[in-house]
């Protein structure tokens, strides 16, 4: 909001009349059914066809009713005619009357139906609309709203009630206690500026505002604030503290409209608090234990969808720049759990190992090869929010070092430990996609560890396991034992080929990691001995001449 203006004189202009729908509550509220008067005046002044209507007789003047609730407000439009030095400042007069009776609308509406044809341009003449608040004839003062293309709002008021609501217009007041007129220029958003003057008169300003929408409510505190109107600001605040924010961008809005406040030094701690905490710890306390109740979930629909949603949430997290992101949701919550679901597995497979398991209850059984199933998953999931998070390094070593739980593996049924393999190909996976990058000692140590496991788990896994990729692992298992020197491929490339030859599609097809191998092996230095030997003949020819 810009520039100020106090005047006490009158500019006399050409005026047309028409009626507005526009009234005042008994307790001075103004109410207009939408923001009709407004919107098409700027329209008007900004459409630039204007088309010539042939005139039409008036309409019959309006009768005259008593509304108990209501109290008619007649608004008048001014269209002033522009000219050659016209300014965007505009006056309008003390005297000049808000309230109009009847036959002076009806008349003013014949003229300008009579004028339409021959009128000049709209977008010349600048638009104006009076509004009286409170009883109609007691008001004292002025105050002038200059909006953008020159439209401009006159609110008669009562001057006691401006200085007891607002401090800006009290400081105005007391410099100069006789003004009759105050005018405020560069008005971006006058409705909400007219609303705002009318909260004042407004005795249950809670109720009234519940009618409105949050945009609307920051707009309305935008101007309390400058206004210096406490009790709207007060209520703006308690609304936007109870109303649900709807989307992401509506609770944007929310809290850079609060902030500013609160840099100002007005108290605004109930609605921040619903996107902010006072208690040190939150997000690491708060990450743990949602993920420690999805770890010990066993519902199998919850737990899925929840951890579909975590999942989603983290990434979104990690897709921020780095100082926008918590500190506190840190890597060693995670490998804890992973430790601990690792032990977990652990010692299930010791127990499905032991020879007196077969001999127990079958739905003992069953549930011992369900826990399996479930810690197997749990470890999965975390090792995808460890990948996303670009921290899975360290997990790999830790699955590479666990020879226990691999020489186990071979004494379970294929049914109780397939699940594991799933972990291994995953590894091998984000390998291939360089999604983490462990040490050249590691991948070697988890190939050593579990590539023959999964190989032997690798049928059931293509059949019986929905989840699985067979191309999408066979090809994480190649890159990552291309990644490893020569002498490392040809090894394990080797003892596959003999696995291959024997069980054909049950075992994974590293073809193409095998051709990259060959050629690496045997064409490339045959190339490199060719280049030699052209080398030697050109100096020995040298040396001829």
């Amino acid at each position: 909001m810009g520039d100020i203006r106090l005047n006490n004189r009158v500019d006399q202009g050409q005026t047309k009349i028409k009626n507005v729908p526009i009234a005042v509550t008994p307790e001075g509220f103004w109410c207009c059914p939408s923001p009709v008067v407004f919107q098409k005046s700027l329209i008007k002044n900004q459409n630039p066809l204007n088309k010539t209507k042939p005139s039409s007789p008036p309409p019959p003047p309006p009768k005259t009713s008593v509304q108990k609730k209501a109290v008619p407000v007649a608004v008048t439009v001014t269209e002033r005619r522009g000219s050659t030095h016209a300014s965007s400042r505009l006056v309008i007069s003390d005297d000049q009357q808000c309230s109009i009776d009847s036959e002076r609308v009806s008349a003013g509406t014949s003229l300008a139906g009579e004028r339409v044809s021959s009128r000049p341009k709209i977008e010349t003449m600048p638009r104006k609309v009076a509004i009286e608040f409170g009883e109609p004839g007691t008001c004292d003062m002025k105050v002038v709203l200059l909006g953008k293309q020159g439209f401009s709002v006159k609110l008669s008021v009562h001057r006691d009630v401006l200085i007891e609501k607002s401090s800006f217009f009290s400081e105005k007041l007391s410099e100069q206690s006789d003004l009759s007129c105050l005018q405020v220029g560069d008005c971006e958003d006058v409705e909400i500026y007219v609303e705002t003057v009318g909260l004042m008169y407004c005795k249950e300003m809670k109720q009234r505002l519940m009618k409105q929408n949050v945009s609307r409510i920051l707009r309305i505190l935008k101007v309390a604030e400058f206004l210096g109107f406490s009790s709207c600001i007060q209520s703006c605040l308690e609304y936007l503290e109870a109303v649900p924010w709807v989307g992401d961008e509506e609770e944007e809005k929310v809290v850079s409209t609060v902030l500013q406040l609160q840099g100002e030094g007005i108290g605004v701690n109930p609605v921040l608090k619903r996107v902010s905490s006072d208690i040190s710890n939150v997000p690491k306390d708060t990450l743990s234990l949602i993920i420690e109740l999805v770890l010990k979930s066993n519902e199998e629909k919850g737990r899925r969808e929840m951890k579909s949603i975590v999942l989603k949430l983290l990434r979104e997290n990690n897709s921020l720049p780095s100082y926008a992101r918590s500190n506190d949701i840190c890597n060693d919550m995670i490998y804890r759990s992973c430790r601990s679901c690792v032990d977990s597995l652990l010692s299930l497979f010791k127990q499905v190992a032991e020879p007196s398991f077969a001999e127990k209850p079958s739905n003992e059984r069953d549930s011992v090869v369900k826990h399996i199933a479930l810690e197997a998953d749990n470890i999965s999931w975390l090792l995808d929010i460890l990948i996303d998070k670009q921290a899975a390094d360290e997990f790999a070593l830790i699955w590479a070092n666990q020879h226990e739980l691999a020489s186990l593996h071979a004494k379970l049924p294929i049914v109780s430990r397939y699940h594991v393999s799933c972990i291994s190909g995953r590894l091998y996976v984000g390998i291939g996609r360089g999604e983490l990058l462990p040490s050249k000692e590691t991948r070697q140590l988890l190939l050593q560890t579990w590539l023959q496991p999964l190989m032997n788990d690798y049928n059931w896994l293509q059949h019986g396991c929905r989840s699985f990729d067979r191309k999408l692992v066979e090809e994480g298992i190649g890159r990552t034992i291309l990644t490893l020197p020569l002498e490392d491929q040809q090894s394990i490339l080797l003892s596959w080929v003999g696995s291959f030859l024997k069980t054909g599609d049950s075992c994974p097809n590293l073809q193409r990691a095998f051709e990259v191998w060959w050629r690496r092996t045997f064409i490339r230095p045959y190339i490199e001995n060719q280049g030699n030997v052209v080398s030697d003949c050109s100096m020995a020819s040298k040396k001829d001449e």
